[in-house]
């Protein structure tokens, strides 16, 4: 199913919901045609493609769930304490995922939809500005990822090789899961490295499996391991067959239950593995690696500086174990020196020792040489000894 349909059936069943009322459906059609042709201006498209169709397919979960918020009231007749209610309950914690948390993306509706376009559809959206008069976004610089020996011991639990070289993929191209499992065959080039002559692939990433904002490009995979999982994917695929046949759902439960099993979990502050925690572990990765913050942004898909990765850089800046690991360097490039010239000793002492060996060769065959001859001599004094006396 495309995301066109997905977006026009996830539409028609939140507009033809009985159980919404009916102010607030003509409120959500109205917001649709408004939002539709403002992505296409803005995004200077004819028609729309898949990255404003995923656009507007969460905009359609987000309606409803406020709704629900607002216990179905005709939002334009929301009066401040509505608003106030709610906005205080999101802030409170008592509004709850289905999973029963606290809501953690509160910047997300209250942008978007409080005191976005919706609401100003409303009438409300002064109203909500009112209320939330001291509201600022919330950035508090919060990191999570994991490190490679952790993606190493999660991989090896997996034992299907197409899940593992979607992990491997995530970990090594950075991309999105749900990006890396709308890729076809004739996305992958594979050649070879000519510094390392090993295998590896060039993965095109396209703008229309992109999410919005995300630069279209070409990524290098760095690790043998992807390009060897990929070998094997590829058996028998034809160039338009989608690599992975499984969705988004399907690979977010098995990277749950194999970190689960692993007792894997992010750093610093132990939260659950996720796909997207994996885009943010090779970034990790990469700047520990020495890759610069223009590379890793490169590799990401975003523009040269970005805050995402600025708040990575400063959080391994800070990390505490930094002086300690620059001497722990100054210690092996001490002993990698010293290893090299104990090598180079070696090779100068086994080449002495064999320059002896084949010396000691020559003289030996030498000395067989002289006692042969002295024993042909010693027969011949005989002969002549013998033939004196007769």
């Amino acid at each position: 199913m495309t995301w066109n349909q997905k977006y026009d059936r996830a539409k028609q069943r939140l507009l033809n919901d009985e159980a919404i009322c009916t102010e607030n459906r003509e409120l959500f059609a109205r917001f649709f045609d408004f939002e539709e042709y403002k992505l296409k201006r803005i995004n200077r498209l004819a028609q729309l493609d898949d990255g404003t169709y995923k656009t507007l397919l969460y905009y359609v979960s987000r309606l409803r769930t406020v709704n629900r918020w607002f216990e179905n009231k005709p939002w334009n007749a929301l009066t401040k304490e509505d608003i106030k209610q709610v906005y205080d309950d999101l802030e409170d914690g008592r509004i709850r995922t289905l999973r029963g948390k606290p809501f953690k993306e509160k910047d997300t509706y209250y942008r978007k939809i409080l005191r976005g376009k919706p609401f100003e559809l409303a009438g409300k959206k002064g109203l909500a500005a009112e209320v939330m008069e001291f509201y600022s976004p919330r950035d508090d610089g919060e990191v999570r990822f994991i490190r490679e020996e952790s993606f190493r011991r999660i991989v090896e639990m997996v034992s299907k090789r197409e899940h593992k070289a979607l992990l491997w993929l995530a970990w090594d191209v950075g991309e999105n899961a749900s990006t890396l499992l709308c890729l076809r065959r004739r996305d992958f080039t594979r050649q070879v490295n000519e510094d390392t002559d090993e295998a590896e692939y060039a993965v095109t990433l396209r703008r229309e499996n992109l999410k919005r904002g995300r630069l279209p490009r070409t990524e290098i995979t760095n690790y043998s391991d992807t390009a060897r999982l990929l070998d094997e994917v590829f058996n028998g695929l034809g160039d338009d067959d989608l690599v992975f046949r499984f969705g988004t759902r399907m690979a977010a439960k098995m990277l749950c239950r194999v970190a689960r099993l692993t007792q894997t979990v992010c750093i610093p502050g132990g939260e659950r593995v996720t796909l997207k925690v994996l885009r943010s572990s090779m970034a990790c990765d990469l700047l520990g690696k020495g890759w610069t913050t223009d590379e890793v942004n490169r590799r990401l898909g975003h523009k040269p500086s970005s805050r995402e990765i600025d708040k990575y850089v400063n959080w391994l800046a800070l990390d505490t174990r930094g002086p300690r690991k620059k001497l722990v360097d100054n210690d092996l490039r001490r002993l990698k020196g010293e290893l090299a010239e104990a090598r180079q000793h070696e090779q100068l002492t086994s080449r002495r020792v064999s320059r002896h060996e084949e010396e000691n060769r020559d003289l030996r065959a030498e000395i067989l040489q002289t006692q042969r001859e002295l024993a042909e001599l010693r027969v011949t004094m005989q002969l002549l000894a013998a033939r004196q006396i007769s």
